[in-house]
């Protein structure tokens, strides 16, 4: 005699709709996190973006100064 499996215990059903299934939003809920944590991050970084400095105003020292235009004070050596 032979014995066929038995079906799972819990299948989805046919009758019920997409979005009563759980194992659909686990799959969902990844991706779904991911997006929302990308646009909180874009509307953080567009809302909290430093001014930008204007060229002409930068005199090469201060706290304003670019790396480039500012002096390596660590490496100055004392007089």
């Amino acid at each position: 005699m032979s014995r066929r499996p038995s079906p799972p215990a819990h299948h989805a059903d046919a009758s019920q709709p997409w979005w009563r299934t759980r194992f659909m939003w686990l799959v969902v809920a990844g991706p779904l996190v991911v997006v929302v944590a990308g646009i909180a991050t874009a509307v953080l970084a567009v809302r909290g973006a430093d001014d930008i400095l204007d060229p002409a105003q930068i005199t090469g020292s201060g706290t304003d100064a670019p790396a480039l235009k500012a002096r390596n004070h660590a490496a100055t050596p004392v007089r």
